[in-house]
């Protein structure tokens, strides 16, 4: 007599599966929220999985989700970068295997990591997650919150105009030490943004020449790479470009192949920049994008 399968498990077979459909059609990679805003799109959820758990706050089917993907990063399927999912070459041949048979082989693959690296609780012979294993569901709300702050971030990014963004990379640059002379006002800029430089008269090298472009739904293309690359007249100049959204992977392989120094700072980047310098911002600069620091209990690994 088989085995009855647990309602947790039958959800995360549903939403793991579409889950990977849906990065696969979104070229491998998204934002986790935006993830679960197309799988409840997409998906009927019973009364049960659609409750909310009282300790968390959080909806049933997510958290479950959230653990279970735990579970495909370990087995290979699956990476997750700063509230970003990305589906894996291997992820993405696991499709073939069809929903039940992809969430069991992510189980197996995890049983296989854990026996590796740490003791499993439970020798349980049909590789059935144990949904009481605490280290595993302190790192899936650890993600949660996670996704949650940097989604409040991207959001709070959104709505400002081109040239709030732009005095925010300005205020990150100063943060990080450089002195700022130059910044664009509205109108045409010549394709630089701002100037910076490393001391005060600007006569050391490098000075670098910033382009700053708040597109936060958009990729930057490889002819904007070419355009700052053109603008790099003198020696010592250095091309910094700042999206408030992702290059495309033609734009990255141009600005390292570039016979001028070009760095690329995108959403992500820009963000783990501003947090790490944020202490060494002024009160003025600080509220361009106010951070909260909060400590959760942690997952040693």
């Amino acid at each position: 007599m088989a085995k009855k399968v647990s309602k947790s498990r039958q959800s995360a077979t549903k939403t793991i599966f579409a889950t990977f459909q849906i990065l696969k059609e979104a070229g491998g990679e998204m934002r986790g929220k935006e993830v679960i805003d197309k799988i409840r799109e997409r998906t009927e959820f019973t009364d049960w999985e659609k409750e909310r758990y009282e300790k968390t706050g959080y909806i049933r089917w997510e958290s479950i989700l959230h653990f279970y993907t735990i579970d495909c990063s370990k087995a290979g399927y699956l990476q997750k970068e700063k509230g970003v999912w990305i589906l894996t070459t291997e992820g993405e041949e696991a499709i073939k295997l069809g929903a039940e048979n992809l969430l069991q082989s992510a189980l197996k693959r995890y049983k296989v990591w854990a026996e590796n690296n740490k003791p499993l609780k439970s020798e349980n012979d049909d590789i059935e997650l144990i949904e009481e294993d605490e280290t595993q569901q302190q790192k899936a709300l650890l993600e949660q919150y996670e996704e949650i702050a940097i989604d409040g971030i991207l959001e709070f990014i959104k709505s400002k105009n081109p040239y709030e963004f732009q005095d925010m990379v300005a205020a990150l640059l100063r943060a990080m030490g450089y002195y700022i002379p130059h910044i664009a006002k509205r109108g045409k800029d010549g394709g630089i943004d701002i100037i910076a430089y490393s001391d005060p008269l600007g006569t050391k090298e490098p000075r670098i020449k910033v382009q700053v472009k708040h597109r936060p739904d958009a990729a930057i293309s490889v002819d904007d790479i070419r355009q700052l690359t053109g603008v790099l007249s003198k020696n010592g100049d250095v091309g910094l470009f700042v999206t408030s959204g992702r290059y495309t992977s033609e734009s990255e392989r141009s600005s390292r192949e570039s016979h001028k120094h070009i760095e690329l700072i995108d959403f992500d980047r820009f963000v783990s920049l501003w947090q790490e310098f944020y202490p060494k911002m002024t009160d003025e600069d600080k509220n361009m994008l106010p951070l909260q620091p909060i400590y959760f209990l942690g997952v040693n690994e």
